[in-house]
């Protein structure tokens, strides 16, 4: 079967002169990486087959994507005349996004044509991309810089969105095995283990390491494993219940394989703000702090939050905290335009990974940019939006830890290793780089996000 070499989204993005965003990965090819070589800490046979039990498996088992009143729809063809309106559209943005800046009626006109000439439900990649940064503008000029209601609001919406997105490419995956080979390397000899996690959302993070400290074959008898998630007072008790629930499927699932596990719960300040304080500590224990920053909830408005939660994690001179990031922005002095160009350009090799990825099931795609990726979007436009107005808004997590006092724990072979082996359980697309304390996954020659390893002890 022959298909068609057309050209992508990413292409249309690189005629508007991204070189200066754009970053070339590559993966280590001179090391040869084995399953034998690799670190007796993580179970590689989650790799193919994860065979997690209770409420778990729906978060890992190797499924079939189509439901059975979803018939396979055939990959889209992108005509010239769908590349002549892709760049229309991409000029259109950019100058709804300038005219923001000081021309909030122009900004208006052009985002009522854009509203016209897009949809997020139908189209090629770059219309549908285009709606989603249209609505995120449109937000912006209404004033309403980041609006929780285009979260979804249905739970199983979510675990459903989740679980396809962890299927259809390495993005669920390469952070949490990424984080979790990090956490068992520093934490091997210890006999208690306590993480507290900024976001436990499914806990799919945490049930890939239970499974992996309960299948240890070799070294001491597993560590007790605590973890205390964070909930956020200013949603209520939706978002403690949520936790919750999170909370009662680890504790049975943990207990189905065997391994010694609690969990516990910290509510933040109504502003969102972490205090020590607030966390049970227990003599003896190790602490391990988790943050994963390109989750939806995190807006503009969360960067006062994650730093006071990082700030505790030196206060309390944490083991190892590890940090997933998106690759977008800010970059520099670039301003709002040029941080929202380097925000449309990051989501554009997403949504073209994904295509390329599962071309077949438009309805799965569809899901995933809806529950996750739009408001992804939405957050991101509205980040880059305030950068500036906040003091601290501006500059990197890099720069920020740096000068907190936190130091770069090196990537490990085995880690390192792991990240190749995974991707070679999707398109070739996918890329891989070795930094000195974190790997980057990217999209042909585009970052998409990366997992550093810190420590704060001295």
């Amino acid at each position: 079967m022959t298909s068609l070499v057309l050209p992508s989204f990413m292409d249309m993005m690189d005629s508007l002169d991204f070189s200066d965003y754009s970053t070339v990965l590559s993966s280590d090819e001179d090391a040869t990486c084995d399953w034998n070589l690799c670190s007796p800490l993580i179970d590689y046979e989650s790799f193919t087959a994860v065979h997690l039990h209770h409420d778990f498996h729906t978060l890992t088992d190797d499924t079939l994507l189509l439901s059975p009143d979803q018939p396979p729809t055939p990959p889209q063809h992108h005509s010239t005349g769908d590349d002549e309106k892709g760049l229309r559209l991409l000029h259109l943005l950019m100058a709804a996004a300038e005219a923001l800046t000081g021309a909030t009626d122009l900004a208006r006109v052009i985002l009522v044509r854009l509203n016209q000439l897009v949809s997020t439900t139908h189209g090629t990649n770059i219309e549908r991309l285009s709606a989603y940064f249209s609505d995120a503008l449109h937000l912006l000029l209404d004033g309403a810089p980041f609006a929780h209601t285009t979260i979804p609001t249905n739970p199983n919406d979510t675990l459903t969105a989740f679980h396809l997105l962890q299927d259809m490419s390495p993005y669920v995956k390469f952070p949490h095995f990424t984080s979790n080979q990090a956490i068992l390397e520093a934490v091997a000899q210890e006999r208690r283990v306590h993480i507290v996690d900024y976001d436990v959302m499914e806990g799919a993070q945490w049930a890939s390491l239970i499974q992996s400290l309960a299948s240890k074959k070799d070294g001491p008898i597993s560590p007790h494993l605590r973890i205390t998630a964070l909930s956020r007072s200013g949603n209520g008790r939706r978002s403690f219940a949520t936790v919750q629930e999170t909370g009662r499927r680890l504790t049975a699932f943990g207990a189905s394989v065997g391994q010694p596990f609690s969990f516990h719960q910290c509510r933040l300040d109504p502003d969102e703000t972490f205090r020590v304080s607030s966390l049970k500590l227990v003599r003896g224990e190790v602490l391990v702090f988790n943050c994963m920053l390109h989750l939806p909830h995190l807006s503009y408005r969360g960067a006062h939050s994650v730093k006071s939660f990082l700030k505790g994690a030196k206060e309390l001179s944490a083991r190892v905290l590890t940090i997933v990031e998106e690759e977008v922005g800010p970059v520099g002095d670039a301003g709002f335009v040029g941080l929202f160009m380097d925000s449309l350009h990051h989501y554009s090799a997403v949504f073209d990974s994904l295509e390329v990825g599962f071309p077949m099931q438009r309805w799965a795609r569809g899901l995933v940019e809806r529950v996750l990726l739009g408001p992804r979007i939405t957050g991101s436009v509205a980040r880059m939006y305030r950068i500036g107005e906040e003091e601290g808004e501006g500059g990197s997590w890099v720069e920020w830890l740096g000068a907190a006092g936190f130091r770069g724990v090196p990537i490990s072979f085995a880690n390192h290793c792991q990240a190749n082996l995974l991707l070679g359980l999707f398109n070739d697309g996918y890329r891989v780089e070795l930094g000195n304390n974190k790997l980057v996954l990217g999209w042909k020659s585009r970052r998409l996000l990366s997992a550093s390893v810190w420590t704060s002890e001295s």
